[in-house]
């Protein structure tokens, strides 16, 4: 008898398939569009080190200085030129300023050493080279950096990242991002699928299907869009849908938050034990999943935009002084000029420079964009602005980037983690943007106006006769909101207000 045993080995093979890939520019665009203030801050200081043309302009240059735009469109800052660098000097004959000849010899022995570097670093990091294998001592060193990193990551982040391994096609994967925008620190999704379709005029199945892949995500039970569906998606994750506890919580919800033990025991045919240590199971579920990326020390926050009152309108400005003014230095463009037939010399210049007048580019837009998205947000919201969050009113991201002439994308990007400063307060950018509903006069009201009503009903009860959730409905129905009864115990619940049974002072 012969046996015969399959060998493993590697084997060449092609495959011809598509992918969209964003050149390094556009990436780098899009980072500085969604950096805040004080991460922009850290990005500007790692390309002012890894371009040498580019150079930062202190505060007195930018007052000193005149805006001028060249004719490729760009504005830069120009120094005074009333006064010469020290390394220049002026000839006589022509009055005009030239270069000494110490200073240029100085600084071309310069220039070559730093292309030699550069291509030093180029052929050492070139995918064709064979890496270098690395020592204990270089894991030792390289592992104490990583344990000594103290950046924390985002739910945000989190999710995103886990995106990137799915088989999201382009169309799927932005639906992703709008809804991971919606969902809020918690790990829970504060939009329905209706108010989601209606925002992006897609089908509500095709958004049910992302947010399905969502839920699949860690931490178990993120996506959720109530404590329900978050204990259930993390029962069905650990595989326990035929168990006691799974049971209790997709039919006996309303009887587990009022505690009612006798009613769940008869509900499902089991003991009153069996239904204790079932409770002392759900118990340790966690109903915050999106709560251990939450970062426990105070974060400060820097506005992005800044709202103030003008007479009776609105100024809306952008936070210049915290964003580097950067140019383009004068020393490379003079080299630039004077590199004869050094080809190597003139196009590696020429490429830096290119790319520094890009970066600065994405600095401007980024402002510009941002600063267009403020001055829509005050314009639709101005009556927030006089009067606070009762006057907010219903705004999505479509409409903002219709106007603005950007895709709704791009607003999602701009105003993520960032701050706008009003007379009501600092508050984050995308808290303008909700869902709202329609009263019986046909005026729109934000959920967010709702909710403070809803919190403003609860705060002035009565503690020793609390109301329901069906009498706040009957409340807000009379100022003309209709409102479902389950969410107002949405709103309750996210405003930490306990159900009535629960709030009675004897």
């Amino acid at each position: 008898m012969v046996k015969t045993h399959m060998g493993l080995g590697m084997q060449l093979s092609q495959r011809l398939t598509q992918s969209l890939v964003l050149a390094p520019q556009l990436q780098q665009s899009l980072a500085l569009l969604q950096a805040p203030t004080l991460e922009l801050k850290a990005l500007v200081e790692q390309e002012l080190q890894q371009n040498p043309v580019l150079e930062e302009i202190s505060a007195p240059e930018v007052e000193a200085s005149e805006k001028v735009t060249g004719d490729d469109g760009e504005t830069e800052s120009t120094a005074d030129p009333a006064e010469p660098p020290e390394d220049v000097q002026f000839d006589s004959a022509t009055e005009k300023p030239a270069e000494s000849a110490e200073a240029a010899d100085n600084f071309q022995a310069e220039f070559e050493r730093m292309v030699q570097l550069d291509q030093e670093w180029r052929d050492r990091f070139s995918p064709t080279n064979t890496p270098i294998r690395a020592t204990a001592e270089d894991e030792e060193r390289r592992q104490f950096m990583f344990d000594s990193l103290t950046a924390e990551t985002s739910l945000a982040e989190h999710l995103i990242e886990q995106v990137r391994d799915t088989n999201l096609n382009e169309e799927q994967r932005v639906i992703a991002e709008l809804l991971i925008g919606n969902i809020d620190d918690y790990g829970q999704l504060k939009a329905t699928l209706d108010e989601l379709a209606a925002a992006t005029n897609l089908p509500a199945d095709k958004i049910s299907d992302v947010l399905n892949v969502i839920q699949s995500f860690d931490p178990p039970g993120v996506g959720a869009r109530d404590l329900r569906e978050c204990l259930m998606l993390q029962l069905e994750r650990s595989g326990q849908q035929e168990t006691l506890e799974y049971l209790i919580i997709r039919d006996f919800m309303d009887a587990l938050g009022k505690r009612r033990i006798p009613d769940i025991a008869r509900g499902t045919g089991r003991s009153i034990e069996e239904v204790q240590l079932a409770l002392a199971r759900i118990g340790q579920l966690e109903p915050r999943p999106g709560r251990i990326f939450l970062n426990a020390v105070e974060q400060y926050v820097a506005p992005e935009v800044f709202v103030t009152r003008v007479g009776d309108d609105f100024a809306v400005t952008t936070n210049d002084d915290q964003i580097p003014h950067l140019r383009i230095s004068n020393v490379y463009k003079d080299l630039m000029s004077q590199g004869g037939d050094n080809a190597e010399v003139r196009e590696y210049i020429r490429e830096k420079i290119r790319t520094g007048k890009f970066f600065i580019k994405s600095l401007q837009q980024r402002q510009q964009t941002i600063a267009n998205i403020g001055k829509e947000i005050v314009k639709r919201q101005r009556e927030f602005m006089d009067k606070g969050v009762a006057h907010l009113k219903p705004m999505t991201m479509a409409q903002v980037a219709e106007v603005v002439g950007v895709h709704e994308t791009t607003v999602s990007r701009a105003v993520s983690g960032k701050f706008i400063e009003t007379p009501q307060g600092v508050f984050e950018m995308k808290f303008f943007f909700t869902a709202g509903l329609q009263t019986a006069s046909g005026t729109d009201v934000s959920n967010a106006c709702v909710k403070d009503m809803v919190a403003e009903i609860f705060k002035n009860e009565n503690p020793a006769k609390p109301l329901s959730d069906q009498e706040a409905v009957r409340m807000l129905t009379d100022k003309g909101i209709n409102i479902a009864r389950r969410t107002i115990a949405k709103y309750r619940d996210e405003l930490g207000i306990l159900p009535s049974n629960l709030r009675k002072v004897y």
